[in-house]
This record gives structure tokens, sequence and C-alpha cells, in this order.
């Protein structure tokens, strides 16, 4: 890896706990506004994705040409990533018949890719070197699988395994606490860690998001999509506001 990164300023947040409050809160927003879309909006799946697909491209050349970090537009960008993943890999599954268990198969194999094309590229798949366009693109291009891939585990969890979205959400709360203890009590990659519990956050948002939007006959709470995705924005607007997310420290890229 060349030095370029450590002399760049850092265009991702610090990661801290605030830091996947936030991601969790964008991840299940991603779920209720890609629903809204889709379904409220009775726009279906492919038009649901072509739109979310479009805001997606705008949300992510801003972020590489931006200069420096900026919190709205890095978790703007985000909430991009997990609707187009929701209506995407909803597309895949339901429109094209994949089903849950092709459509995570599938979208797992290209995460895995995509990071393994990542790190034979430029030698590290860490966080910390996300500093040029290029290690840019591979960060944007990882977390959009990791959210479509969010998306049909998700749905596969709650509906094929028969778990509910509840179960779901417990089962996929559950791997990230041994992710959390594996971070403080072993010495395992904290690249490695760091990428399953971003993978683990997106069908942890899903199934919450479906729990609450889903009609109590389906084991929801059959909420508003809109009032559900108002208050989970106002969420990680309050909390980008008052704990100033600060970039991440490129010092530490290898």
């Amino acid at each position: 890896m060349n030095n370029t990164s450590e002399l760049s300023p850092s265009k991702v947040p610090e990661v801290t706990l605030i830091f996947w409050i936030i991601k969790i809160a964008a991840t299940t927003l991603g779920e209720t506004a890609g629903d809204a879309v889709t379904m409220s909006m009775n726009l279906g799946y492919l038009v649901g994705t072509a739109i979310f697909a479009a805001i997606f491209l705008v949300f992510v050349i801003a972020q590489i040409t931006a200069k420096k970090f900026h919190p709205f537009l890095y978790w703007a960008t985000i909430i991009a990533t997990t609707t187009v993943g929701t209506t995407l890999a909803d597309f895949a599954d339901r429109s094209l018949g994949i089903g849950y268990t092709g459509g995570s198969t599938l979208l797992f194999a290209l995460l895995m890719a995509s990071l393994g094309i990542w790190y034979k590229s430029l030698g590290s798949i860490s966080v910390s070197t996300v500093s040029s366009p290029k290690v840019e693109m591979f960060y944007w291009i990882t977390i959009m699988f990791s959210q479509t891939l969010g998306t049909a585990l998700g749905d596969w969890t709650a509906d094929t395994a028969g778990l509910g979205y509840s179960g779901g959400a417990l089962i996929f709360s559950g791997m990230l606490a041994v992710v959390a203890a594996a971070y403080y009590w072993t010495k395992l990659s904290r690249t490695a860690l760091f990428w399953a519990a971003f993978i683990l956050t997106r069908p942890l948002g899903a199934v919450m998001g479906d729990f609450l939007d889903k009609p109590i006959s389906a084991g929801g709470l059959a909420l508003s999509r809109y009032s559900a995705s108002a208050a989970l924005l106002v969420v990680m607007i309050v909390c980008i506001v008052f704990f100033r997310p600060r970039p991440g420290n490129t010092s530490l890229a290898h």
C-alpha cells in the first residue's frame, strides 16, 4: 500500500458506538423507505430500484468528489445504499423468482468477491485506508452488496427459516454481540470484525424495519412506513448533530 492514504484526510467516520447506532437506524430506514416507495406508492420493485439506483449514484459521486469528510453526505450515501439494496434484493428475490435462499447465496458470493478483489488490488480492506477515489469505489461497491445481501438474508431468516421478525432480530443481535465480544476479548483481525459487524447490521435493520411496518397478522406492528421512516431519519439527524461524528484516523492504514 502506498502512503497516499496516510497523507489524505479520511472520507469515512470514526468507528465508535454512535457509528453503529446511526448505522442500524440507517439500515432500518432503508427497509421502511424502500417499502414505502415500492409498496405504499405501488411503484413496484423495478421502478423503485431505478429511482434509488439513480439517487445512489448521485450521492456516491458527491461523496467521492468531496475533498473531506462530511457527516451528512456520508450518511445520506449510506441511506442511499440501503434503500437501493432493499428494492434490488426484493426485485431479485420476488420478481425474478430467485428466492430468498438463492438471492442470499448470490449476494454473499458477490460481496466476498468484492472484498477479495479490493484486497488483491490494494493490499488492505481496512476502512482506515478509505481516503482516495479508487479505495472509495471499492468501499461503496462493497457496501452496496452488503446492504443488498442484508435485505435478502433478513427476509430468509424471517420467512424461509420461519423465525419471524422478532426472532430474526434476536438472532442478528446475538451475532453482533458475539462480534463485539470478539473485539474486546480476542485478538482477531479488527478489519474482519468490522466487516462482520457492518454486514450483520443490515439484516438486523431489515427485520426491524419489517417488524415496524408489516401487518399485525404477519407479525409486524403495522405502523405507517412514512412515519416510521421520518422517525428514523430524525434519530439519525439528532445523533449526527449532537455527537458530531469525526473522520476516521488514516494513520492506522496498513
